[in-house]
């Protein structure tokens, strides 16, 4: 590829860069950018899902999806969390931005937009759930609630 197309990924074509487990975890923390898609068997996927989290603010942060040829499933990455149920504590930032990926996926991006945008300013406010406020100085530590109640306020 390098010879024949100048070291660039022609249009409609795709790079496949096969990787060995511990040298993709390296690449994906110290250079994210040069990476769109990780096909992964289950356990690589789920260690190297939870590193990317990590770099966005942990999983608490990280919207999933499971998109096939005619069928999409978005979801947390976190889980249920259930040890945490009740409490009011829990970030439900990775929820809402899978609900956001969703309304991408159903071509409505401009509701989705929005909401990252309310996402963005209430970050930017520093009001964050318990697990954002031990990485952000300076930050107002909320309930999943009032973090909710936030995002709402900045729509």
């Amino acid at each position: 590829m390098w010879s024949k197309y100048d070291g660039k990924v022609p249009d409609g074509k795709i790079l496949i860069k096969d990787r060995i487990a511990d040298s993709i975890f390296q690449q994906v923390l110290l250079r994210p950018d040069e990476y769109e898609v990780l096909a992964t068997p289950n356990l690589n996927g789920d260690y190297l899902s939870d590193a990317c989290a990590a770099q966005v603010g942990g999983l608490g942060m990280a919207p999933g999806a499971n998109i096939g040829d005619f069928i999409a499933l978005f979801e947390a990455t976190h889980g249920t969390a259930p040890k945490y149920a009740g409490q009011d504590k829990v970030n439900p930032g990775s929820l809402i931005l899978s609900g956001c990926m969703m309304l991408e996926y159903l071509g409505w991006d401009e509701a989705s937009q929005k909401i990252q945008t309310a996402i963005e300013r209430t970050l930017d406010q520093k009001v964050v759930t318990y697990d954002l406020a031990r990485q952000m100085p300076g930050a107002t530590k909320v309930a999943c609630s009032k973090f909710a109640e936030a995002i709402v306020s900045n729509l």
